[in-house]
């Protein structure tokens, strides 16, 4: 197999655009990170490419994964929901699971990935040895059932035809299917190990949404980086580190 691949994975009509990349091995099976951006993120995001990378540097496969309406994946970034993204991501396990090198599959997600994938690892709780959602969007959930997010307010009860932030817009179908998302089920379903990271000076996701996340789980670590964003561009290694020391202690 060919140590670097970028190609498309179909998803109900949706081309999602991964790349592939195998460590420095000779070894013939071995386990595999995905890992997921976040929201208007992409692969090619330095937070994203040293996590991938800090894996490969113990041993492990990367797959990094753009969901619908981002980087080079099918479909409009307007009409994305997280709902989307998260039976996408089923489709992006189901996929890796069947790589004839992988032995184990472990999801780490980013922001709005980060809770996609708290999500996916509750339907595929079978399927995934240890979760590592960074600086997760739970805010998400809980915003657009009380009608703050982010930057923006509105009536919850009346959405807005239209939910727009400086930079970027969606349709009312996000607020719709945000507040419908099944965290707690999600949560209560994954039984494995998790890694959660998270900064104290996160001004997207509030650190104490990490916080709140890790205290669900029954077998959680949270991992505070003092002073840090949410892309973490002050203490990236502190990230990359925590995530090693972690993949090696599950048994990677």
């Amino acid at each position: 197999m060919e140590k670097n691949q970028e190609y498309f994975l179909n998803c109900d009509g949706i081309d999602i655009h991964i790349k592939l990349d195998l460590p420095d091995t000779k070894n013939k099976k071995m386990p595999l990170l995905i890992v997921i951006p976040g929201l208007t993120g992409h692969m090619e995001e330095e937070h994203i490419i040293a996590v991938a990378d800090a894996a490969r540097e113990i041993g492990f496969a990367s797959l990094r994964a753009e969901m619908y309406g981002h980087g080079k994946s099918g479909g409009v970034f307007y009409d994305h929901t997280v709902m989307h993204w998260m039976l996408e991501i089923m489709r992006v396990i189901d996929h890796a699971a069947s790589l004839p090198f992988v032995t184990d599959l472990y999801l780490c997600g980013h922001s709005q990935g980060g809770l996609a994938v708290v999500l996916a690892a509750g339907l595929k709780a079978d399927a995934i040895k240890a979760l590592i959602p960074l600086s997760p969007a739970m805010n998400i959930w809980d915003g657009a059932k009380k009608g703050s997010l982010f930057d923006g307010e509105f009536d919850p009860e009346n959405l807005p035809a239209e939910f727009e932030q400086d930079d970027w817009k969606v349709s009312a179908n996000y607020l719709r299917a945000a507040r419908m998302l099944p965290v707690e089920e999600a949560v209560g379903f994954y039984h494995g190990p998790v890694l959660i990271v998270h900064g104290t000076e996160d001004e997207s996701v509030p650190y104490r949404y990490g916080a709140s996340l890790a205290e669900k789980y029954e077998h959680a670590k949270l991992i505070t980086i003092e002073n840090e964003d949410h892309c973490y561009t002050r203490h990236l290694t502190r990230v990359t580190d925590a995530v090693k020391k972690f993949l090696v202690e599950i048994g990677g």
